[in-house]
């Protein structure tokens, strides 16, 4: 809880932290905040703050905890998303085509923001393979066809044909 400093004059953004902030120095149980400001580009807030009893000033920088994104699998098991086990899987499909790595790394964004934007921590992993699908086909047909195989199990040449007729009958967004 913040309440206003008692020795402050009244609008000022001098605050005391009710129970929270100890000081780095003698270990007081209350500093006061001195100026705060946003850093990291908006990701976090920096706060200076100084300790009444020692005088001792020092930095506290506050940041979202970000709720840990579970991917639900078709078995039911749970396990945390793996940015890197996406960008394995897409660099796999996409090995010798045309995608440098920068373009990998904006589909694992777009993918990664898609999901968070959900809404609560668990996704199917269904969710998983079919946003990084939508962005594969955007991004090269061949890398979604090698992609689409094995997240679809391919296991013949009229699945392959089934999956490229499919492609060339619904637009790209």
């Amino acid at each position: 809880m913040w309440v206003s400093a008692s020795l402050s004059p009244p609008n000022s953004s001098v605050f005391y932290y009710a129970g929270g902030m100890r000081c780095v120095i003698c270990r007081h149980e209350d500093t006061k905040v001195v100026d705060s400001r946003t850093a990291e580009d908006g990701a976090a807030i920096r706060r200076r703050r100084e300790c009444p009893h020692c005088l001792h000033r020092f930095t506290t920088f506050e940041r979202m905890d970000e709720v840990p994104l579970m991917v639900t699998k078709t078995l039911g098991g749970r396990e945390p998303f793996e940015r890197a086990k996406l960008i394995s899987g897409v660099k796999a499909a996409s090995k010798g085509r045309p995608i440098d790595d920068d373009a990998i790394n904006a589909l694992a964004d777009s993918v990664e923001e898609e999901l968070r934007n959900m809404g609560g921590g668990d996704v199917p992993s269904t969710k998983v393979g079919l946003a990084v699908l939508e962005r594969l086909r955007a991004l090269d047909e061949v890398a979604y066809m090698r992609f689409a195989s094995v997240y679809k199990n391919f296991d013949a040449a009229e699945d392959f044909q089934r999956e490229a007729a499919l492609l060339d009958k619904s637009p790209v967004s």
